[in-house]
């Protein structure tokens, strides 16, 4: 009695224990165990599964069953999603990264690297963005919604052709998930926000062009002097600094500069015109601040004067005549004056 009560524990175990496995040897192949729990309702795991399926996955019906239940049931809506994730809530993590975009590992996409020349780069590209032969993988919808190899190993399993001529389906899933980190570090490397993004050479213009364009048909010599208020732009900015400050200059100079805000001038049909900063600036009412910090207010009315002194106004027109040759050319001429 004692030996079928020890056998019935052991099953019971053992059945405990199934789901797990069954995630682990199914979705394993492919992912990441923790790249593959974001909650979902019965009816969207249902739908998962068989997507995963139709992509290539190899299981059973009995394994979809439990598969199913087990994810269901671990991953419901509202359920804490991924095995690492934070206290506090926060979405699914992979090694305590946010599973809303790839957190590059360095040594991995470098060792992804040996992949990619290999395998990868006559038809993709040295930096994934293709070629005549292959598209351009920056671009690509699919790179961009994996997660460590996510959408990329699914996609590979299937057998898509190698310059080795060996198929993307004997690659391991050690090799795809690095393969997944250097082309997403590839990625990144176009995002100014990235650590990795380093600006390329951008001035490309003519000097000469950009020095007429400036005294001429862009009127910036009306406003700015070379000699004057630009002498020694191009030794304080870097290119992709200066290009900024020049095409949307309204977020840059000295924060109370007041000839760098934006002003009022109020004039009311009895008494002095008043300038200053806006306040309140509406349909009904408009107040501004002083030289002196003193708040001026007045109800809006048809006899009631504003007019607006914007310090930017002429760049903002200009963006609609810049061509591109212009903004070379003056990038070009600004970097000379040093």
């Amino acid at each position: 009695m004692r030996i079928f009560w020890v056998c019935l524990a052991v099953a019971a175990i053992a059945s405990a224990q199934e789901p797990a496995s069954v995630f682990q040897n199914v979705c394993g192949k492919c992912h990441p165990p923790e790249a593959v729990v974001t909650p979902r309702s019965r009816a969207q795991w249902q739908e998962t599964i068989a997507k995963m399926v139709d992509l290539g996955a190899k299981v059973s019906p009995e394994e979809r069953t439990i598969l199913l239940d087990y994810l269901a049931a671990t991953y419901p809506p509202g359920a804490r999603a991924g095995r690492g994730a934070r206290g506090g809530g926060g979405g699914p993590t992979l090694n305590g990264a946010p599973l809303d975009r790839h957190v590059v590992d360095p040594e991995a996409a470098n060792r992804g690297r040996t992949v990619w020349v290999a395998e990868c780069i006559e038809c993709h590209g040295t930096s994934a963005r293709g070629s005549d032969k292959g598209k351009n993988l920056i671009q690509s919808e699919m790179v961009l919604h994996d997660r460590y190899g996510s959408t990329l190993a699914p996609f590979l399993a299937k057998g898509h052709p190698m310059q080795s001529g060996r198929k993307s389906s004997t690659l391991s899933q050690t090799e795809v998930a690095e393969l997944s980190h250097f082309i997403h570090e590839r990625v990144y490397d176009t995002l100014r926000g990235s650590p990795i993004f380093q600006p390329q050479q951008i001035v490309t213009g003519n000097a000469k062009a950009g020095e007429a364009w400036f005294n001429g048909a862009g009127k910036c010599s009306t406003c700015h002097s070379a000699t004057g208020d630009l002498k020694g732009i191009g030794g304080r900015y870097d290119p992709p600094t200066l290009q900024g400050r020049f095409l949307f200059p309204r977020g840059g100079g000295r924060r109370g500069a007041g000839a760098r805000q934006l002003t009022l001038t109020i004039t009311p049909p009895n008494g002095p015109a008043v300038t200053g900063v806006p306040v309140a600036f509406d349909d009904f009412d408009v107040s501004v601040r002083d030289a002196n910090g003193e708040l001026h207010a007045f109800t809006r009315s048809p006899q009631l004067k504003v007019v607006r002194n914007d310090p930017f106004a002429m760049h903002d027109q200009l963006l609609d005549v810049y061509t591109d040759k212009n903004m070379h050319d003056m990038l070009a001429y600004l970097v000379t004056l040093k």
